[in-house]
């Protein structure tokens, strides 16, 4: 019996596509597709492992050790924001240009910038280890980096999808139509 009420995603479920509302703000930046369940999968495992460290703090500090506690409750902040960067991690659009979101690094391409964004068949490297596969990536060709090699933004071996081929060509779609309306022909 489906609850369709029960889901945070019932108008994606009825349409079965991701598309913007006509309500939204496209200067918001905003990530053209979710993430995927190996991402999620990794932040929720981080998360339950700071849950622990939390009730290590607690109980720490009930014991008289207040530093020891203080030092786990540090270290459970710490993997609470990993997990939180974890989830943050992609490709974002909005009307001022793309923003690739790293763990540590975040990236941005004004429109004016963008040459290209397109699909290409190439190694990708498989959940972001060093080991590569084939696969499709959607790659950025930026103008301020004349000769460089394009910047991959999404590609079927990551976090995002790992064995969801239709969800990435949904994405990269979305991507290259947000590039083909904003970004200035050369």
């Amino acid at each position: 019996m489906p609850l369709p009420f029960l889901t945070a995603d019932r108008a994606f479920d009825e349409a079965g596509e991701d598309l913007a509302l006509p309500f939204d703000d496209r200067d918001q930046w905003r990530r053209p597709y979710r993430p995927g369940p190996w991402r999620v999968a990794a932040a929720a495992l981080l998360l339950l492992l700071a849950s622990y460290v939390l009730f290590a703090a607690v109980v720490t500090a009930a014991a008289g050790n207040r530093s020891g506690g203080a030092v786990c409750l540090g270290i459970a902040a710490l993997i609470i924001i990993c997990a939180l960067r974890l989830l943050r991690m992609g490709t974002w659009v909005s009307a001022q240009g793309l923003r690739r979101v790293r763990f540590l690094i975040t990236s941005t391409a004004p429109w004016t910038k963008v040459q290209a964004v397109r699909t290409v068949q190439q190694p990708v490297r498989w959940l972001g280890l060093p080991r590569t596969v084939q696969g499709q990536a959607l790659v950025l060709v930026s103008g301020d980096r004349a000769g460089a090699e394009p910047t991959p933004l999404l590609t079927t071996h990551n976090a995002d999808f790992l064995g969801r081929p239709e969800a990435f060509d949904r994405a990269a779609d979305g991507i290259e139509v947000w590039a083909d309306e904003y970004r200035t022909p050369a």
